[in-house]
């Protein structure tokens, strides 16, 4: 079945695959093939092409979007654990795969939090960070000493075994357009059952039995290997490259709950920083031509 049309939404103009050690990952890009890329992530439990609507508006004043389906996400394969780490080092598969030049590189939610990781790391392959609504805190960001974070490692790494085994040979409960439109609203209520239905279309597939959304059933909330997200703030203050942060303020239920004062003490000099009054964590969904007009006058 083709995708459910959408105003302003544009499938990739191609789909190629980047190996990262053994882990096949589907990369979509929108814009000419020459234009100057912009590397992009998506929030947990997305895909790339929840961008259709996002992506192309940044084409039209000339760039290349390049995004992937994270690991157990979308079109790209599934793994048989997950980590924050193999997450980053897919980004970094991606980045190589994608030029040799610095470039910006955007990240919304999880993936805002996976940019911070990139640019940290690889400070000299970027030129400008953009986070979407991927500053996540809880007012109380204790750090742990090393035999601690030992201790804090193994206890995780024991859950998402004891997670593993549980989920073992399921799959992702069927149902027809709706009904997965239906149950991804109740994550998203202030996205149009309009945009819910097209994402259905192009971020699950259909069996004989219903249509499925393309996750790994072992994915889960939280199940990002021993880490915290809210540590993510603490590595602004270091970045080598300019920097931007957009906060949606509409409290929601995928949102972190974080303030514009829980960010700004972290902010270095220069950095830009626009909270949004009525928009929820989707900032770029919600509110595209508003978030794509910041992104590219600060680009």
């Amino acid at each position: 079945m083709s995708s459910i049309e959408y105003p302003g939404a544009h499938p990739p103009d191609r789909v190629r695959s980047v190996d990262s050690a053994g882990i096949e990952l589907s990369v979509k890009e929108w814009g000419a093939l020459g234009a100057p890329p912009i590397l992009m992530a998506h929030g947990g439990f997305d895909f790339a092409r929840t961008l259709d609507v996002f992506a192309p508006l940044l084409v039209a004043e000339g760039w290349r979007v390049v995004s992937w389906d994270q690991r157990g996400h979308g079109d790209s394969a599934h793994a048989e654990l997950y980590s924050w780490d193999a997450d980053v080092r897919d980004a970094a598969a991606v980045l190589d795969a994608t030029s040799s030049e610095p470039l910006p590189i955007v990240g919304h939610s999880k993936g805002g939090g996976l940019v911070l990781n990139v640019a940290d790391a690889w400070p000299h392959r970027i030129t400008h960070v953009v986070n979407l609504d991927g500053l996540p805190s809880h007012r109380n960001m204790p750090d742990v000493s090393e035999r601690e974070r030992t201790r804090f490692m193994a206890r995780e790494l024991t859950s998402w075994l004891d997670h593993r085994a549980r989920v073992a040979g399921k799959e992702r409960a069927p149902g027809t357009i709706e009904d997965l439109a239906t149950r991804r609203g109740r994550m998203n209520p202030r996205l149009s059952p309009e945009w819910l239905r097209y994402l259905v279309t192009v971020g699950a597939r259909e069996d004989h039995d219903g249509w499925r959304w393309k996750l790994d059933p072992s994915l889960r909330f939280g199940g990002f290997g021993p880490w915290r997200p809210e540590w993510q703030l603490q590595r602004i203050p270091a970045l080598a490259v300019p920097f931007m942060g957009v906060l949606g303020l509409e409290p929601e239920l995928m949102g972190w709950g974080t303030r514009p004062s829980d960010v700004e003490p972290y902010l270095p000099p220069g950095s830009r920083f626009l909270p949004l009054e009525g928009v929820g964590h989707f900032v770029h969904i919600e509110q595209p031509h508003r978030v794509a007009e910041a992104v590219l006058e600060f680009l």
